[in-house]
């Protein structure tokens, strides 16, 4: 019977996406390795990221917009903070699903 070779993978990641992560992945039952290995396989399955790489509509840059919308958006944010109208940033990012 041959022996497969298997290899370590070291990688850096914000301590907050890995233990959301990893909650995910014990809920369905998945080890961190073989989700890491199945990311890999479909990576050479489809000969590239196995899902788009799109920034979302929602997501909207200042050089898209025109300054009418821009100063309408800053407006409404500064009226926000003004009135302590304001949410982690985790918890904003989650919402968008980034």
């Amino acid at each position: 019977m041959a022996v497969t070779k298997t290899a370590n993978v070291n990688v850096r990641i914000q301590e907050n996406i890995k233990q959301q992560a990893e909650q995910i992945l014990e809920t369905i039952g998945i080890p961190r390795a073989t989700a890491i290995d199945m990311f890999y396989r479909q990576i050479i399955l489809n000969k590239g990221i196995p899902f788009s790489l799109t920034i979302p509509k929602s997501l909207l840059a200042q050089d898209d917009m025109n300054e009418k919308t821009f100063n309408a958006l800053m407006a409404k944010g500064y009226d926000q903070a003004a009135q302590s109208d304001v949410y982690p940033i985790d918890d904003v990012f989650k919402e968008l699903d980034c």
